[in-house]
């Protein structure tokens, strides 16, 4: 039965040689034993493209009307050709379509260039993340010579997310590609290049936007003085139908502590006024980028863990994209997804899910989502665990401000932060969770009641719990007290958990939790579940009668 509890081999990235891995820390002292396969998580499935009904049981409040859209993986081999890598599997979108207490499922793959000639060829013709696409052997041995030396075709395998620009829906991964969907069909429409509008390489998945729509992004450009990270700022409005993203611009452009070795990101923070981005120790070889298709290296091979850089903060002023000038550090630390950020009594919260160390992705090669028994045990339990972490960032450091004195002075933190030089600013982070959360394995996968307080103080955030590689358990951390609320049930395991809020929301977690809840041990026995948002108990789900892999992340698309 589920439970609500309230308590108090074969590297990608590689770490610098000359630095000896730390000691598994506290946050990583969980070790499990005889870990349940989830292999069936990590398998091809069939497309469902028209809508076939689900059993609800339970039931599923009549306000929610819309659609939970979910992106990830759906297939990971062509002919005898099998990607390595999670992140590889071709792009397969899910709609959970909600509308008087019933759901509906389909699902499609994304019609990207990439399947299109993977399917034409049956084998792999298109690079991902862990996987070389190999010369084509149709070609003389000349040809196939010559083309080591070509420059690496980007994928357009948008398997990450779904995000909206101008009121449109697009799907998206972290080149220069996206595409424009049909949210109410999954047919793929418009394929979308940021390079036609912008001078940035690639966009990560996950943009922020504001209450007018106004969408801001981040983008890497690369040319022969090395690399920038760049601000990008999208309009809300379009001018007409067709319109992507026109009139985008660079806010500011920020230079790499090392322009040949610029830091790997997928996301960053947004308050009200600024833009963080952090800039953290896993870098990317760009020489490797470039000679990499001649050596037959993996996308992954360029990436490294260098735990000698710190971890460094920098803001962007959003309307004047102006960079401060004062850079905030801390020790080195991983990061995928923020929490949320915003300014208060001249401060600035950042808060967010960090590893001490930032060779997770090593862990999520398909090989290691399908071992079993003592092997999977020790996948797992050699894993850095993500935390929720504050840093809290003073505005109003200027040449007078004192050093050796901590500039938080507020009551309630025990983050500190130290001006150490000129326009440099150590932090040290305070932990958002109780000694609980050790229990669950971490959080990551947060989520807030975005709408209403991104970028403002808030209270509730929720995640997945992470007893094992993907997600085990749906969680809700309370800031007041830093309590946790659990739902488990064992050999489920729940995706990102998307927050909906009630039509006539009065508190911040007056609404529900929606998440695609997956099991390795029972046939086409995958659910949609809904949890009220404030107890985290569960209200219905509705069964779908076909097999779903774990995929990444989602949104709910309401109905007009």
């Amino acid at each position: 039965m589920s439970s609500v509890k309230l308590a108090a081999s074969d590297k990608t990235i590689t770490q610098s040689s000359d630095v000896k891995p730390k000691e598994l820390n506290k946050c990583n002292q969980l070790k499990q034993k005889g870990l349940e396969s989830i292999a069936p998580l990590v398998l091809s499935v069939e497309e469902t493209p028209e809508p076939i009904s689900t059993e609800v049981r339970g039931t599923i409040p009549t306000w929610i009307r819309g659609s939970l859209l979910r992106n990830g993986p759906g297939k990971f081999e062509f002919g005898n050709q099998h990607y390595n890598h999670w992140f590889d599997g071709m792009a397969m979108l899910h709609q959970f379509k909600i509308e008087d207490g019933k759901v509906t499922y389909r699902s499609r793959f994304l019609q990207s260039d990439a399947y299109k000639k993977n399917s034409e060829r049956d084998r792999i013709m298109v690079s991902e993340f862990g996987t070389v696409a190999m010369p084509d052997p149709c070609k003389n041995f000349f040809m196939r010579f010559l083309s080591r030396f070509e420059m690496p075709e980007a994928t357009d395998n948008a398997s990450v997310s779904f995000v909206k620009y101008k009121g449109d829906c697009f799907v998206s991964t972290e080149t220069n590609y996206m595409y424009r969907v049909d949210p109410e069909s999954l047919e793929t429409q418009d394929k979308v290049d940021w390079t036609k509008f912008i001078a940035v390489n690639m966009a990560t998945a996950h943009p922020h936007t504001e209450p007018d729509g106004t969408t801001y992004n981040m983008g890497n450009s690369y040319g022969r003085k090395g690399a920038l990270y760049n601000i990008i700022k999208v309009p809300p409005m379009k001018n007409n139908p067709e319109e992507t993203l026109e009139g985008a611009k660079v806010l500011c452009s920020i230079v790499p502590i090392d322009k040949a070795r610029p830091s790997y990101y997928h996301s960053f923070a947004m308050s009200e006024n600024y833009v963080v981005f952090i800039e953290q120790p896993i870098k990317i070889d760009l020489l490797k980028s470039i000679t990499s298709k001649k050596r037959g290296e993996r996308i992954c091979e360029r990436f490294f863990w260098d735990p000698k850089q710190d971890t460094v903060f920098h803001l962007i002023d959003k309307h004047t994209g102006q960079t401060n000038s004062v850079k905030f550090h801390t020790k080195a630390l991983s990061v995928f997804h923020q929490i949320n950020a915003y300014e208060e009594d001249g401060f600035l919260m950042l808060d967010m899910c960090c590893s001490d160390n930032g060779v997770a992705l090593n862990n999520y090669l398909i090989q290691n989502l399908r071992k079993s028994g003592e092997a999977l045990d020790q996948v797992y339990n050699t894993m850095y665990k993500a935390f929720p972490r504050r840093f809290v960032l003073p505005l109003n450091v200027t040449n007078d401000t004192p050093t050796g004195v901590n500039l938080n002075t507020r009551p309630t933190s025990s983050a500190t932060s130290f001006k150490t030089a000129k326009d440099k600013v150590e932090c040290q982070f305070e932990d958002l969770h109780g000694e609980d959360l050790y229990e669950y394995g971490g959080l990551e996968f947060p989520q807030i009641n975005y709408s209403k307080f991104n970028t403002r103080p808030y209270r509730y955030f929720y995640g997945c719990g992470f007893r094992h590689l993907v997600g085990d358990s749906l969680l809700k951390i309370d800031l007041e007290g830093k309590k946790v609320k659990v739902w488990y049930q064992k050999g489920l395991f729940p995706s990102e958990p998307v927050f909906v809020p009630s039509p006539e929301a009065v508190e911040e977690d007056d609404g529900v939790i929606l998440s695609v809840v997956v099991t390795p041990t029972e046939d086409k026995s995958t659910f949609l579940l809904v949890l009220d948002a404030k107890t985290l108990e569960e209200l219905g789900r509705a069964e779908v009668p076909v097999n779903i892999p774990y995929g990444f992340h989602g949104t709910f698309n309401p109905t007009a």
